[in-house]
């Protein structure tokens, strides 16, 4: 065992809740985060191995999923499993040892950070006394709780229906006799296992359809985008990194960022203009995160397409995080599962955020370490203090619009409307004013604003 928290202690600051205190609180939990010790395999495709995690970082990842649905943990504790057992994944002391803990805490739930069958599920229910959540259903309460669109709602409700279906066992008390509604406090549903899987299964149906609605009206608004036409830049990456700031810094949007996992869920998208007058869509996406359930993909696949049809993508790491390698590794399986190729330096833009959380030598030598000879050098951001976020702006729009170049143009009398959108889409660098009443202007511009330049002259010469 790596670590254990006391029942009564405190969880990071929070206070501890003893039994006995009458006032209705939130939900009482404890957390397990089961540590296997043999490795994981890697990919199919490639057998690289996967990069393991520390304890640490599982467990500190496990208690701020738990509070991102305010659950109150009365007791954390890291498992070494050596010998994963089929019925309980655990062995018989720890699971005697954590049923009077969670006798002694007065818990409701228990939260297993790692992936359980349904016969594991309905076990540890029975010898733990109380309702228990594995790493995916309670990824799937965040989600229930952070969606605010009809769209995400379908979604979540869909991953919960497929979650359900292959678990519709007994529960863990004789008074809900058995699993129903979309969260682990739900009440009771059907009785029998047959009427339930029917209904659940024209659920699905119903949900699919509806989303496949929800499909063909992004389908219409992505194409009347494409008839404008402005580029679209999707920021992903692992959840927390920072991608709702760095958001909110480009744009100047009020989305919600906070200092929590899965903060947002909804995709935002926003029209931003560059330096130079470049117009793109900015797209703000959900969180990924290791392990993240098959069928929870498939069923944001409406949402994730934006990442899929996106000109180009950012990829925000949290370069502070110990675990940023780990966490780029479980982003870039996700992305190359949607068909994105993380490694295409001209579709991804690899952003390493929260660099004003490290002193001088650690950046330099981060920078170093990231420098690769086959592939653009990583941007250094702080979406916070918003440095590096120029340079990521130049980056976004030379991949857009073509590098800078020199122009030289003249503006007669009678095209100098032309004038104002010169310096709003250009870097003026000197302007003549001849005897004849016109201006010779010299710039720095983008390629794309240079053929617009031209192509403006033109129809005011015609004009």
């Amino acid at each position: 065992m790596a670590r254990e928290r006391d029942a009564d202690a405190p969880v990071r600051g929070k206070p501890a809740h003893h039994p006995g205190t009458e006032a209705k609180g939130p939900t009482r939990a404890v957390v397990i985060v089961p540590v296997l010790t043999r490795q994981p395999r890697g990919d199919d495709d490639t057998n690289r191995p996967r990069l393991t995690r520390s304890a640490d970082a599982r467990h500190d990842e496990a208690v701020g999923l738990a509070r991102a649905i305010n659950l109150d943990l009365i007791h954390t504790a890291v498992v070494t499993v050596n010998d994963p057992r089929p019925a309980t994944l655990l062995g018989s002391g720890k699971v005697a040892e954590f049923a009077e803990i969670v006798k002694e805490g007065h818990a409701e739930v228990v939260i297993v950070d790692h992936p359980l069958t349904p016969v594991q599920q309905r076990n540890l229910e029975k010898e733990l006394n109380a309702k228990v959540l594995d790493r995916t259903g309670l990824i799937l309460e965040i989600f229930g709780e952070r969606a605010r669109t009809k769209e995400g709602t379908l979604q979540v409700e869909l991953a919960h229906l497929n979650y359900q279906k292959g678990r519709l066992v007994r529960s863990w008390t004789h008074l809900e006799r058995q699993r129903g509604g979309a969260g682990f406090l739900g009440g009771p549903g059907e009785t029998q296992i047959e009427s339930d899987r029917r209904v659940l299964q024209d659920k699905i149906i119903k949900l699919k359809h509806e989303l496949e609605t929800v499909r063909r009206t992004r389908d219409l608004h992505r194409a009347k985008r494409k008839k404008v036409p402005f580029p679209v830049v999707a920021i992903v990456g692992y959840t927390n990194a920072g991608k709702s700031t760095l958001f909110n810094r480009l744009t100047g949007a009020g989305v919600l960022a906070q200092d929590m996992l899965f903060a947002t869920l909804d995709p935002t998208l926003r029209r931003v203009r560059l330096p130079h007058g470049t117009p793109i869509i900015l797209s703000d996406t959900v969180g990924f995160i290791s392990d993240l359930p098959t069928h929870l993909i498939a069923a944001f696949r409406a949402t994730l397409e934006e990442v899929v049809e996106a000109d180009l993508v950012i990829h925000l790491r949290d370069i502070s995080d110990p675990d940023t390698a780990a966490q780029a590794e479980d982003v870039e399986r996700i992305l190359a599962d949607l068909g994105v190729d993380a490694g295409d330096a001209k579709r991804v833009i690899e952003v390493w955020n929260k660099i004003d959380r490290l002193d001088e030598g650690n950046r330099n030598r981060l920078l170093a370490d990231g420098a690769d000879a086959s592939k653009a050098p990583p941007v250094a951001v702080s979406a916070v203090t918003g440095e590096g976020i120029d340079a990521l702006k130049a980056i976004i729009e030379t991949r857009m619009a073509g590098e800078l170049e020199d122009l030289t143009v003249t503006i007669e009398p009678a095209q100098f409307g032309l004038v104002d959108w010169l310096y709003r889409n250009g870097d003026v660098v000197s302007r003549t004013d001849n005897d004849n009443g016109s201006a010779t202007i010299s710039l720095k511009a983008t390629q794309s604003a240079r053929d617009e330049i031209e192509s403006r002259l033109r129809a005011k010469t015609k004009g």
